[in-house]
């Protein structure tokens, strides 16, 4: 195994605990607690259990202080995939949602997925 990775200067674990009491983002909080316990001399194993991850996401932790200082340890939010439909194409279904099945025409009371998706291509122009 190689050399632990250095943590960032210019911190302590009180510093980081007091950042930790600041920030409303309960992630970034756990990994500032996390880390804190490596600036107090404690081991990186203490402080994945602190964590409640592995050694590996302690050493990214790590590396994301280093490069981007506390606001490295926030979520962050890739923005998901991207959706199928298009607003117009959502509007559309969840109009049809809204509206409900008529017994008579649709042969359900209720809308179940395999029923929308089997009459979506029917009323909306959606990608197959």
């Amino acid at each position: 195994m190689g050399a632990p990775i250095p943590l960032r200067s210019g911190y302590n674990g009180d510093a980081l605990r007091h950042l930790a009491k600041q920030t409303n983002n309960a992630t970034q909080v756990r990994h500032l607690l996390s880390l804190a316990i490596i600036y107090d001399d404690g081991s990186r194993t203490d402080a994945s259990k602190v964590g409640g991850v592995t050694l590996q996401i302690i050493r990214d932790w790590i590396l994301r202080l280093n490069k981007e200082r506390p606001n490295g340890l926030k979520d962050k939010w890739s923005g998901g995939p991207v959706p199928l439909l298009n607003k117009e194409q959502r509007d559309a279904l969840a109009d049809i949602v809204e509206k409900g099945p008529t017994p008579a025409i649709h042969n359900v009371v209720r809308w179940r997925l395999c029923d929308l998706g089997r009459i979506s291509h029917l009323h909306i122009d959606l990608p197959r």
